[in-house]
């Protein structure tokens, strides 16, 4: 999903994205985004999982709706096919009070039923044992836009009126009786619209028929795939329809749009067949191509994925990208709770980004990581808290967070793609994708980490915790020493900027630039802080540049030319200090010892150590100050000891 005022163009993985924004500006349109992604309900909601649906497996609906572009009005029938999962007595669905149910039938015969503000609670006639499948009908109508979710929203173009339909995330049963946990998708769909005939009504899956019957048209549309209810649309006005062709899969995408807009959008949609094979080709075939692929045009300034037929504001290319991303990101597999949002989101946002990358090529791309994504990591970085998880469900605005679930769930991908490198990151994507599991069904976190994790060989637990669950960013800062032997002594110091994670284990890139001009960039591998790192490295160096084409989500970092003992310091620890008989030495990050020579407050020479250093002798010396040499094979430092 993607959503945005049309004044304004995406601050992060778009075609036209600059770091040019005036603070202003960036600072609405980041609370743009997170009011209009929302979507379906723009208020805090008490939304917890509703118990009271579980006991029963949807297995295919019937809608049937009638509806009027010019009137804010829905009347229909909607027919449910569920197994029961344990024996019932009774049936719910979830539907706002704004909807009035008039009956629920069953193979004719009226059932009983009570409506409150949220459930339509149906008595079953007999008790429904496990594993029977059973269906009944409820008809209902109302005006959903009474509801202020905007789930439901009828409005005008260039005079003339158009409806659609928006459900994510919690928005669908402000307009139709549903299941709208995300436990339990549909197994298929059968869409009839009942429209005036003046206009087209677009929605999910294969055009079956347009039949007129008196001054209406009902159009009947089959989705023969799992669906979740938020994934459900509808839409409706005088759309002109035209095609693309997508000749590696030998199907159309079918385009619905605004025919004064006609000419313009033609010419931009024409680019959305070379997407969906640049998509194929890094994970697999569009999982939909037995049905469609489509655009209907409508009235928000983004889109909204919905299967098979995403609901389009605009036509750039970026926001083309994003939404048929989600066809495999969302709509085939799907977050399988809100707290887990950036499965949808964040992909669907790096996968702009590989738009660009592939279409572009390498300089475009290196330009653009080296400037327009400014804007991101600073969007990112703006807070010092915040994780990718959503902590918070019932904030719509948390949920679709540009900041955490788009930006910062995105750049989690490409710092998994930079950790594992292409080969393992891409063939990970793909076995979740086609997991027999997850296929058509709904994915957690954890299903995507074990994926990456049996492919790589890796343990990814550290870094899932690091920028998932954990909040905020790390801050580098590096100080480092050449020597006379062609080795490059540097110290990598990290901070945090939330409490919620005590260090970012991840490789980090630094750039060597050499005063001749050249330069090489070497990874460095963190597993903790104020770690040492020597690597050979004979020409004479300019500065060093920390992460330059910003590979990892980092702010304030620097990289300063020191000595080596205030580098070496941090590894090197004598302990007790004050000392009475014996003073011991601990080192770290692999520190290998010379020898220590002690000296007194006049500078002269006491005593030399080789050997033996976790236990020197200070029994035979006078109470006072020393000062300690420690000669290593990395270079030397001092110490200040106290002899009591």
């Amino acid at each position: 999903m993607h959503n945005f005022k049309q004044t304004f163009l995406l601050l992060f993985f778009v075609t036209s994205v600059t770091s040019t924004f005036a603070q202003d500006s960036k600072a609405d349109y980041l609370r743009d985004i997170q009011i209009l992604e929302s979507k379906a309900a723009q208020y805090e909601m008490n939304k917890t999982r509703n118990q009271n649906t579980e006991n029963y497996d949807l297995k295919y609906h019937r809608l049937e709706w009638t509806v009027d572009p010019s009137t804010e009005f829905i009347s229909g029938d909607v027919t449910s096919y569920f197994e029961a999962i344990e024996n019932i007595n009774s049936i719910v669905f979830e539907l706002q009070s704004n909807m009035t149910v008039s009956q629920v039938t069953q193979r004719g015969n009226s059932l009983s039923f009570t409506q409150n503000s949220d459930e339509v609670i149906i008595t079953l006639p007999s008790t429904q044992s496990i594993g029977v499948l059973d269906s009944l009908t409820i008809s209902y109508n109302g005006n959903p836009v009474s509801s202020g979710f905007g789930s439901f929203e009828v409005s005008t173009h260039n005079g003339t009126p158009v409806l659609w339909t928006l459900s994510e995330p919690y928005g669908a049963k402000g307009w139709w009786p549903c299941k709208q946990d995300l436990n339990d998708k549909i197994d298929s769909i059968d869409v009839y619209i009942n429209h005036p005939s003046q206009y087209k009504a677009a929605s999910n899956g294969l055009l079956i028929s347009e039949d007129v019957v008196g001054t209406n048209t009902i159009t009947r549309w089959k989705h023969k795939h799992p669906i979740p209810a938020y994934l459900i649309a509808i839409a409706c006005t005088n759309y002109t329809v035209y095609n693309d062709y997508v000749a590696n899969g030998d199907f159309n995408i079918v385009n619905y749009v605004y025919p004064e807009t006609l000419e313009t959008t033609q010419s931009l949609t024409a680019v959305t067949p070379q997407i969906m094979d640049l998509y194929g080709s890094l994970f697999e075939m569009y999982p939909f191509a037995d049905e469609k692929y489509g655009h209907a045009q409508f009235g928000w300034g983004g889109g909204m994925e919905h299967t098979t037929m995403t609901f389009m504001g605009g036509f750039s290319r970026s926001l083309i990208a994003h939404e048929l991303a989600h066809q495999w990101f969302g709509d085939k597999v799907t977050c399988g709770s809100w707290e887990d949002i950036w499965l949808n989101e964040g992909f669907a946002t790096y996968l702009e980004v590989l738009v660009r990358e592939n279409f572009d090529g390498e300089i475009a791309f290196r330009n653009w990581r080296e400037s327009s994504v400014l804007t991101a990591w600073n969007a990112i970085t703006s807070q010092p808290y915040g994780s990718v998880f959503v902590q918070d469900t019932t904030s719509v605005g948390n949920i679709f967070s540009s900041r955490l679930s788009y930006q910062k769930g995105a750049m989690v991908l490409h710092m998994l793609r930079y950790k594992l490198g292409d080969i393992d990151f891409f063939q990970s994507i793909k076995n979740y994708l086609s997991d027999p599991a997850l296929s058509y069904g709904y994915a957690k976190t954890e299903n995507l980490k074990q994926h990456l994790e049996t492919q790589s060989g890796e343990d990814l637990t550290e870094f899932f915790n690091d920028w998932f669950l954990g909040e905020g960013y790390p801050s580098f800062n590096i100080s480092y020493y050449q020597n006379d032997t062609g080795m490059l002594d540097l110290r990598v110091n990290q901070t945090q900027s939330h409490s919620s994670v005590s260090f970012f284990e991840t490789p980090l890139p630094i750039k060597i630039n050499n005063v001749d001009g050249t330069f090489q960039i070497i990874r460095l591998e963190l597993t903790q802080n104020n770690q040492l790192f020597s690597i050979p490295h004979s020409d004479i160096i300019a500065n060093i540049e920390v992460d330059p084409n910003y590979q990892i989500i980092s702010k304030n970092n620097s990289a300063v030319a020191g000595n080596i003992s205030a580098i070496l310091e941090a590894d090197i620890k004598f302990y007790p200090n004050p000392v009475k008989d014996n003073l011991s030495i601990v080192t770290s990050n692999n520190i290998q010892l010379i020898d220590v020579i002690l000296y007194n407050n006049l500078g002269q020479k006491v005593k030399r150590y080789s050997d033996g250093f976790s236990n020197l002798d200070f029994s035979d010396l006078s109470s006072g100050i020393y000062s300690v040499e420690v000669n290593t094979k990395q270079g030397k430092t001092y110490k200040k000891i106290i002899k009591e």
